[in-house]
């Protein structure tokens, strides 16, 4: 297969030199053939592009740097086409012979001048990739911006997932093309220099807030709900929520709640800020709320999040996102709750989130945030399934089965309300983590996948702070988590979790 990109020479990008396009593991390459500019650029955006480089990116290249053409690369090669990607916006050559024609459009609208007016407008755009020989959309995307630093950030981050989306159409397999609404323009779009000077200030003051205060500071919501909960009502209204106390200099995030051998203790992700790598902690929970000390139960050389919790065959299992790692790796309780030991690894080369199991239809379907080395890491969702736990684990006949920055990263344990599979998504479309989506699952089969979002659920009056992303509930406990401004100064007064009560003498009890 010849692999034929179609780019403008005068605004050749870092992101056009790679020399092959990865499809299903296999580097396939690709050529470059330069065209003139259909349209000119905003005047100055190579300096402001500069500028950024130097000031948001510590002077590293990003992908929407300028790239020279030398002259390997600016030579044709022989050849004619299979597939041709146009990122101009120029028309369809009508005597080209290539078998698929394929178009990334950006809010409807062709070329880079689209991407960079919607970043520009405030947001990042829908992509939708089109079959230009009979007009219809193959594939259809809302990438996540939490990695976008400044307007080349943004454009970066758009043409990352574009390739993303480039290399699930070419690998054959079927798409599932969702509906996705295109973000409604604000009405201020800004001039370049307007939207990178703004964005350095920004920077600037995050880097002052960052100096003065922990961030992001996570911290756990706990309530005991003896009626309807938040699955049922679908807000965060009820009793009221409680904060796990964290030293301050810790926070506190993905809480997992589980009864085990009649014990009931919160898993949940413990960062120390001054070492900035997480590790597995938990806490028992009594009828009044939480006992005796925050317990370290799971570490590892790289960071630990999100500790899923799954019983199986009788025994309890611990997959901890461990997606720096490259893996996703099962750890067996041997002792509860603070000795586990790493048992088997179910997927391996790859980064995936915040993994996720449910059991479906006779199968295990495993759910995570899945990225290929760029772009954002909360937009696409693969799943795999297995007859067992331990697999053998395969992937879904169209991964990734859907790019949605607002309602692909799991957020919690699946659950089942009247026989229909639900499950909590991050919604990302304001930010990493800003707030939580309840979506059912209408269809889902190793070949098929349907979701639809019923309730959104932001941070309010109920739950206070600035972020909501992770929901759970095990008998009467619910647990929720969000983040909040931590001053630093009190991270050094603090002793010990204010909201923890008394500690109770209690031994450790095999798993």
């Amino acid at each position: 297969m010849i692999i034929e990109f179609r780019c403008e020479r005068d605004y050749a990008r870092q992101w056009m030199g790679h020399e092959a396009l990865s499809i299903d593991g296999r580097d396939v390459p690709v050529r470059i053939a330069w065209t003139a500019a259909a349209q000119p650029r905003p005047a100055g955006l190579d300096a402001l592009f500069e500028l950024e480089r130097l000031v948001l990116n510590k002077g590293k290249l990003g992908g929407a740097g300028r790239l020279k053409i030398t002259p390997e690369r600016a030579q044709a090669r022989t050849g004619t086409a299979d597939v041709i990607v146009d990122f101009t916006g120029a028309a369809r050559d009508p005597n080209c012979t290539a078998r698929l024609y394929l178009r990334p459009l950006f809010n409807g609208s062709a070329g880079e001048n689209a991407a960079l007016a919607a970043i520009l407008a405030g947001d990042l755009p829908v992509i939708e990739i089109v079959n230009e020989a009979d007009g219809a959309v193959l594939d259809r995307g809302h990438p996540s911006a939490e990695i976008a630093a400044g307007l080349s950030g943004g454009l970066e981050t758009v043409m990352a997932r574009t390739l993303t989306m480039v290399a699930a159409i070419l690998s054959g397999r079927p798409r599932i093309v969702p509906q996705l609404a295109r973000p409604a323009p604000d009405g201020n779009g800004r001039q370049p220099a307007a939207y990178v000077l703004r964005g350095l200030a920004v920077s600037i003051a995050k880097e002052i807030y960052r100096l003065c205060c922990y961030a992001p500071h996570w911290h756990v919501g706990w309530r005991f709900n003896d009626g309807a909960g938040v699955w049922q009502t679908g807000d965060l209204s009820g009793p009221r929520w409680n904060v796990l106390g964290d030293p301050g200099n810790h926070f506190y995030a993905d809480p997992f709640p589980i009864t085990w051998r009649g014990r009931t203790f919160v898993f949940f992700e413990d960062l120390d800020h001054r070492v900035g790598k997480g590790i597995i902690s938990a806490i028992e929970f009594g009828d009044a709320g939480p006992i005796g000390e925050v317990v370290p139960v799971l570490e590892e050389p790289w960071h630990l999040s999100y500790p899923f919790l799954i019983e199986d065959d009788g025994e309890l299992w611990m997959i901890p996102e461990s997606s720096l790692h490259g893996d996703v790796a099962l750890y067996k309780c041997v002792r509860f709750p603070d000795k586990w030991e790493r048992h088997a690894t179910l997927l391996s080369g790859l980064e995936l989130a915040d993994a996720t199991i449910t059991r479906h239809n006779g199968l295990n379907y495993l759910f995570g945030a899945w990225r290929d080395g760029a772009g954002g890491y909360s937009d696409s969702l693969a799943i795999y399934y297995a007859d067992h736990l331990l697999g053998p684990w395969l992937p879904h006949a169209s991964n990734p089965v859907l790019i949605d920055r607002a309602s692909t990263r799991p957020a919690g344990n699946f659950v089942t309300i009247d026989g229909k599979l639900w499950r909590p998504v991050q919604n990302c479309a304001d930010g990493y983590g800003a707030a939580l989506a309840l979506a059912e699952i209408v269809e889902l089969s190793p070949t098929t996948y349907r979701q639809v979002v019923r309730h959104s659920l932001k941070p309010g009056p109920a739950w206070p702070g600035r972020k909501l992303h992770t929901l759970n509930r095990r008998g009467r406990l619910e647990v929720i988590d969000g983040s909040r401004v931590q001053p630093k100064t009190r991270a050094f007064t603090s002793r010990r979790p204010a909201a923890v009560l008394p500690a109770r003498a209690s031994a450790s009890t095999a798993c």
